[in-house]
Order: C-alpha cells, then sequence, then structure tokens
C-alpha cells in the first residue's frame, strides 16, 4: 500500500510540475502565483489518479490473484470495504476541490478522467474497455494523454499567468503527442505478462490474439520512432541549450532503450514484468525533458 501511495504521489508530481511549465517563457514567470497554481493542480491530480487505479483494482481482483498477486487487494492488505471508500472518496474528493478553486479545466478534467476510469475497468454493458486492446490505448491516451497535460496548461496558462489561452504552442502539441505515443506502448507492453490470466477469463488483448512478439516488436518499433521525431523536433528547436539538450537526452534514452530490448527474455514473465517497469522509468525521464522542448 505505501509503495502504491508512493507511486501515485512521484508520478504526478513530476508529470504535473513538467506540465505546468510549458506555458513558462521566463523565470520571471516563476512566481508566488505560479507556485500557487501548481499546488492547486497536484490535487486534483493525485485524487483523480487514485481513483482511477483503486476503480482497477476494484474491478480487477480476482484477475489480480492470477496476474498481479501482490497487489494490494489481490494481496488482502486492503479490504473490499475500505477499497470502494477510497475509491468514492478520491473521486468525490478531486470534484469538490476542482469546483472550490474555480478552474473550468479542472471541473471538466475530474469529470472526464471519472468517466474514463470507469469505463475502462467497470464491467458493465459498453465497458470494460481494457478487455480491448485498442479502446485500452485510447483509455491511456485520454488519461495520461490529454486528460494529464491540457488540464494543467489551460489552468496555469489563463487562470494563474492570466494569459490568452494558445492551444497550439510547440511544447504542449510535443508533449501531447510524445506522451500519447508512449502511452499506447505501456498499454500493450502491460498486457504482455498477463496473458495467462487474461486467457483465462476471456480478456481478448492484443496480446492474446497476436501473440508476446508481434506485440512486442510493434512496441519497441512505435517508441523507437517517437524517439527519432523527438530528435527531430529538438535539432529544429532556435535555442542552442534547448537543442543539444534534447537531441543528446533522447539520444541517451533511446540508446538505454534499445540495450534493454536486447535483454528481454519473453518466455520469462519476470523479465516481461522488469521490462514493463523499466519503461514507466523512462517514462518519467521524458518528463524531465519535455519543458526543454521550445
Amino acid at each position: 500500500m505505501h509503495e502504491f501511495l508512493f507511486f501515485v504521489f512521484m508520478y504526478q508530481i513530476i508529470a504535473t510540475t513538467s506540465n505546468s511549465l510549458l506555458p513558462v517563457q521566463t523565470l520571471a514567470d516563476l512566481t508566488p502565483a505560479y507556485f500557487t497554481g501548481l499546488m492547486e493542480a497536484l490535487v486534483p491530480a493525485v485524487l483523480m489518479h487514485i481513483y482511477v487505479v483503486a476503480i482497477n483494482q476494484l474491478s480487477d481482483v480476482e484477475v489480480d490473484k492470477v496476474n498481479k498477486p501482490y497487489l494490494p487487494l489481490a494481496s488482502g492488505e486492503i479490504s473490499m470495504g475500505t477499497g470502494i471508500a477510497i475509491t468514492l472518496a478520491s473521486a468525490l474528493m478531486s470534484l469538490a476541490y476542482a469546483v472550490m478553486i474555480r478552474s473550468p479545466p479542472f471541473i471538466w478534467a475530474v469529470i472526464a478522467w471519472i468517466f474514463v476510469g470507469t469505463a475502462y475497468s467497470v464491467q458493465l454493458p459498453l465497458l470494460r474497455w481494457k478487455g480491448n486492446s485498442f479502446l485500452a490505448a485510447f483509455c491511456m491516451v485520454s488519461l495520461n494523454g490529454l486528460l494529464t497535460q491540457f488540464p494543467v496548461y489551460v489552468h496555469i496558462q489563463k487562470y494563474v499567468l492570466g494569459r490568452p489561452l494558445e492551444i497550439f504552442t510547440r511544447p504542449l502539441m510535443f508533449a501531447t503527442a510524445f506522451i500519447s505515443c508512449f502511452c499506447v506502448v505501456i498499454a500493450f507492453i502491460k498486457d504482455l505478462h498477463d496473458v495467462d490470466g487474461d486467457k483465462k477469463f476471456g480478456i481478448k488483448t492484443l496480446s492474446v490474439m497476436l501473440g508476446k512478439e508481434r506485440v512486442f516488436r510493434l512496441s519497441v518499433s512505435m517508441l523507437s520512432i517517437a524517439y527519432g521525431a523527438a530528435v527531430v523536433v529538438g535539432a529544429s528547436s532556435p535555442f542552442l541549450a534547448n537543442k543539444l539538450i534534447t537531441i543528446i537526452g533522447h539520444g541517451i534514452l533511446a540508446s538505454i532503450f534499445w540495450l534493454r530490448v536486447r535483454a528481454v527474455d519473453l518466455s520469462d514473465n519476470a523479465s516481461i514484468l522488469s521490462f514493463y517497469m523499466f519503461i514507466w522509468k523512462l517514462y518519467y525521464a521524458e518528463y524531465l525533458l519535455i519543458p526543454f522542448v521550445r
């Protein structure tokens, strides 16, 4: 449970801070008002991430006993009643806080997070989108791509810095495109080590339908193209420091990625899970580079 909370807080601190820097143009923008706005953005972001993870675990207790028996609900570390209370409290508190700070982008974002997070996990007619690899990827892109980038950007740009809203900026478009691609890769790789449990419960993921090797090759190709595109974008920057940081940074991450790819054993679930967790580390590292794309 402690590891889960640490993961949620660290992820949202890194992602929200990185996204909050996208509207920043000069050091003069880093005022007390900016840092207050950043703290305002962190609260609903953390709470909604808890909601999405919690409702997913509530819906997948039996599957997780096969695929991920170490999770809090599947292992019995916390009860179903406690899980339900955490899920409801995080949803209600995030919506209430967004209303309290009078931030329209976060009000709409919280509503969208609740809808997409519920549709992803809950076993109801026309829902349980995680059972379809493409709908699962759509949910990942929506939650970690669009709904992580845009609300924070709009909140800081318009309601904190008081500037006219400009959506099609170079930093925001790059961040959205790159992270969205990353989310699709994560959605595909996530299912590689879950094939046994997914087959048992009739969940037809891409890994079940196409096989581990094809999905793995597809994921590696997508992320390689994304890193190549990031280097090109960095090379086109008019600012020398930003150009060097983005080119060298993405080049290093791509090299580490390829070295790690060669060590993966698709017949060993422990190796696949280790690679999946490694992809999340690359994902975090990307948020350190995104603010330098100008």
